[in-house]
């Protein structure tokens, strides 16, 4: 089957997001006790109910309600949100265009707060590149549940069997795989297109 459309992540594929840019220095560079906080202050987890849909101002609020102790590092996480954002990966990136130019239909499906989209829009010119963009944040669905890959699915036409996922976390791989789309796990620019090759895809 004949590949149409590849659908890519953002985060850790395309765009280089970490809030260690900003911990990191506030730990004085003890990662230890910076990941016990990311392990059990500002998780993972509580990060992703905002990038499902749910407002800020009330997470960082309740977060400092149950760790007041922590209050000063609670509001860091999205008062310098912007700091996490380090840039584009420049060969991914590199990559996106020359699918482009290959008339390959572009999808992004990214788990992200719609908050703080705007401020990647912003910032990020190849964005422009995609032919649609999917923000969990907007449609209140999160990677890697069935809802969101279908959605896009459905909103843009596609069918599943000629599309690929990339994203650099194998559960959302995984998710999208289990809705009949081809999945690729992201790992390093280098190993993307060795990838697509398998699909007859050369870059």
């Amino acid at each position: 089957m004949k590949i149409e459309t590849i659908i890519f992540d953002l985060g850790g594929v395309l765009v280089d997001w970490n809030p260690e840019y900003v911990y990191l220095n506030e730990f004085n560079g003890d990662r230890k006790k910076m990941q016990w906080f990311f392990d059990n202050i500002c998780t993972s987890s509580w990060n992703e109910e905002q990038d499902g849909g749910y407002p800020m101002a009330d997470a960082t609020e309740e977060r400092i309600n149950l760790f007041p102790k922590y209050k000063k590092l609670i509001k860091m996480f999205y008062g310098r949100w912007e700091e996490m954002l380090k840039g584009e990966i420049g060969e991914t990136v590199e990559i996106l265009h020359k699918l482009k130019r290959k008339k390959y239909k572009l999808i992004a499906l990214t788990n992200w707060s719609a908050e703080t989209f705007p401020v990647a829009v912003k910032k990020f010119k190849f964005l422009k590149l995609f032919d649609g963009i999917v923000v969990s944040g907007k449609v209140k669905m999160l990677k890697p549940f069935p809802e969101i890959y279908n959605y896009t699915l459905k909103k843009y036409g596609l069918i599943a069997n000629k599309s690929i996922f990339i994203d650099d976390r194998i559960s959302n791989v995984d998710g999208a795989i289990k809705c009949g789309i081809n999945g690729i796990q992201f790992v390093s620019p280098k190993n993307l297109i060795i990838a697509l090759k398998k699909y007859g895809i050369k870059i």
